[in-house]
């Protein structure tokens, strides 16, 4: 198998025993048995309908920041479409984005094409192929606002372009959370603005990041989805559980609705504090708690 990947992807492309926590905003993780870098989309038409073809698990990965992959890693193969697969383009009032750019950065690349609409998306940590799958949002914005159709590649290896539609776009949620597809590649529709109330606005939304969340500190930012006529942070507050840490995990005293890595924590740590976080809650409140965190392989 793997070399027939090396007849897709050139060798220096193909990671062996890759550490995740260099790949995951958590900073923590055990190897991935193999890693491929993906450069352009011919080559994941080529390499998922193989993989897919002699059943051999694979998991996307775009900036790894709501994901927690296990002390004893992945025993499967990651496809990084990151750093290879990054390019963003201005057309009007359009930009395409291939699903490896990161979110802060096409908000700014529409900033300074005096484009509008985007500034919520400034300082989420995620890629835009990530931000998609989830419907990333916050102070008010989100994806779905702004997301005119989407490339995505089917386990056949088959392109389909899904209009904002056909995404069934939900809170935190969309089509391909539940369907195989691969995001390529993002058409954002945006409005013309000035630029300068473009940026001020993006600054104040920093503003309101570094002074009410923890981003000194690695993390997958907000580590639960907010449950229904509820607040997570609020509901993990009130359940006396701010500054609650196993190990070199912790949740947040800054903002309880965030789970951190202090220093020192293991995967294992991090899971734990998010499962004594949800059973506290459940037990007080009779609330269930949903991480945004995606787990991965063996912990």
């Amino acid at each position: 198998m793997y070399d027939y990947i090396k007849n897709i992807i050139p060798k220096d492309r193909v990671l062996f025993n890759e550490p995740m926590s260099r790949h995951t905003t958590f900073k923590v993780g055990g190897e991935a048995e193999c890693m491929v870098l993906i450069e352009k989309e011919e080559e994941l038409i080529e390499l998922v309908p193989y993989l897919n073809q002699v059943d051999q698990e694979y998991f996307i990965l775009g900036n790894g920041s709501n994901l927690l992959v296990g002390d004893k890693g992945y025993r499967g193969i990651i496809i990084s479409l990151g750093a290879g697969m990054n390019k963003i383009e201005v057309k009007d009032n359009r930009i395409i984005a291939q699903s490896g750019a990161l979110l802060t950065q096409t908000a700014v690349v529409a900033r300074d094409a005096e484009l509008t609409g985007m500034e919520f998306a400034v300082g989420i940590p995620g890629s835009v192929g990530g931000g998609i799958v989830m419907n990333a949002g916050a102070y008010d914005g989100e994806m779905k606002q702004i997301t005119e159709s989407v490339k995505v590649m089917d386990k056949e290896g088959k392109i389909l372009i899904l209009d904002n539609d056909t995404m069934e776009f939900g809170y935190r949620t969309s089509i391909i959370k539940n369907r195989p597809f691969i995001v390529l590649e993002v058409v954002l529709r945006l409005q013309k603005g000035n630029k300068e109330e473009i940026r001020k606005k993006m600054e104040e939304l920093m503003e309101k990041r570094r002074s009410k969340q923890p981003i000194n500190f690695p993390s997958a930012g907000s580590t639960f989805k907010r449950p229904e006529g509820y607040f997570a942070g609020k509901l993990i507050m009130d359940a006396g559980l701010r500054g609650y840490s196993i190990g070199g995990a912790r949740v947040s005293d800054k903002h309880c609705g965030f789970v951190i890595n202090t220093g020192t924590a293991t995967a294992a740590d991090i899971k734990e504090v998010i499962e004594e976080v949800q059973e506290k809650v459940r037990e007080r409140f009779q609330v269930t708690l949903e991480p945004e965190v995606i787990f991965l392989g063996e912990f």
